[in-house]
């Protein structure tokens, strides 16, 4: 069980690495490539990397009986995917992971609307806490709230609520079926608005958008296999390190710092978030999956 522990936090931990990868990948990416492209990209080359595992489990294995929740959550997730690369290409790197790990305090909320879930007082406390973190991240003044913050909020709630549709698919549904319906659906609403943005990526361009994918689902992997060795109340803390390499990736290559109130608000967040991975209600623990 020990053992289980360990390699399971390990296995968030890299994950975790690999998520805050790909988000300087978009900072970079971003720099030249609309947010429209590099949405279509992370998932076409998300799935291109999950193809050789469902392969070997046969086409057989990704029959589906709720194919309208496969694209639901596809739709909210693809959603909350272009507010988390707006951020990410508009704040600095770790306030914009930070935005996104504030999701799990709108969980709780949605499932109890949508699956009649109950909401232990200990939650309650953690989302009070949370959204306290929040506000000294968001730092309002007289002009208001900032839209870049706004959006990221909005991302943090679609990915609340495509985690919500996770949680009730994972009664039939195993993981890699619902990362690969994911993917597909993904892949096809994003190349919607390509219609309009798309420029042909340069060599190096592809390179990184291919490490990007590469980083995605290989993250998302990990971490479905990291929930199926211990419980998430164990090892979902671990997930708040992705942070951490934000910051410093913002730091060596964007020159970022946070100030003191964003800092502040940060281990706010982080302290929600432990409370509310410890007592907030739980999904079955071998099907747990991650929007990225």
């Amino acid at each position: 069980m020990q053992r289980n522990l360990l390699l399971g936090a390990l296995f968030i931990v890299i994950s975790e690495f690999l998520l805050a990868s790909m988000s300087a990948a978009v900072k970079v990416l971003a720099e030249t490539m609309p947010e429209a492209m590099l949405v279509f990209f992370r998932n076409l080359f998300g799935l291109a990397v999950l193809m050789p595992l469902v392969l070997r489990n046969g086409w057989a294995s990704l029959k589906t009986t709720v194919p309208h929740l496969h694209f639901m959550r596809a739709a909210v997730g693809v959603a909350a995917m272009y507010c988390f690369f707006y951020t990410i290409a508009h704040m600095a790197l770790a306030e914009a992971l930070l935005f996104k790990l504030t999701a799990p305090f709108f969980i709780p909320l949605i499932a109890l609307l949508w699956l009649s879930e109950t909401i232990p007082n200990s939650a309650k406390v953690a989302i009070a806490v949370g959204f306290v973190g929040v506000a000294f991240i968001l730092q309002p003044d007289a002009e208001g709230i900032q839209l870049v913050a706004v959006v990221g909020l909005l991302g943090a709630f679609l990915a609340g609520l495509a985690k919500v549709t996770i949680r009730r698919m994972s009664r039939t549904e195993p993981a890699v079926r619902i990362v690969f319906w994911f993917g597909a659906f993904a892949t096809l609403i994003s190349a919607v608005p390509l219609l309009w943005t798309w420029q042909t990526p340069e060599p190096r361009a592809l390179l990184w958008l291919l490490g990007m994918g590469l980083c995605a689902t290989t993250a998302q992997l990990l971490l479905t296999r990291a929930y199926a060795l211990a419980p998430a109340g164990q090892i979902g803390p671990f997930t708040y390190v992705s942070v951490v390499f934000g910051a410093l990736y913002g730091w060596l290559f964007w020159d970022e710092y946070l100030d003191t109130p964003t800092f502040i608000g940060m281990l706010l967040v982080v302290l929600a978030g432990i409370l509310t991975t410890r007592g907030g209600p739980r999904a079955p623990a071998t099907r747990s999956t991650k929007e990225t």
